[in-house]
């Protein structure tokens, strides 16, 4: 494949994948993959990604935090526990969206 016609934010992005599903967890009806990317300061950066539903009904909720973790494992830890307070806030509002 030939990426002299990509954006050079798309290249960064094929060299330096943010999802790993192997580290995903399922929570109900979503499944919270955490995110990281080596900084060019050795730290990572952190992001998680939530998605539900499938095929043309599937949506995927992707954050991106500030900051920079020492290590990819605090990353992914710091994403994971952010996925999961996302999950349960959302479970609350939908909650009382039908009440």
């Amino acid at each position: 494949m030939c990426f002299a016609n990509f954006p050079d934010r798309f290249l960064a992005a094929v060299k330096f994948p943010l999802i790993s599903t192997q580290h995903s967890i399922s929570i109900g009806k979503y499944l919270v993959s955490p995110l990281s990317r080596r900084l060019d300061d050795g730290g990572f950066q952190s992001g998680v990604s939530i998605r539900s539903g499938r095929g043309s009904a599937s949506t995927d909720r992707v954050m991106r935090f500030s900051g920079s973790f020492a290590t990819e494992v605090d990353a992914h830890q710091y994403a994971h526990e952010q996925g999961r307070i996302w999950v349960s806030q959302s479970g609350r509002a939908a909650g009382a969206n039908h009440a």
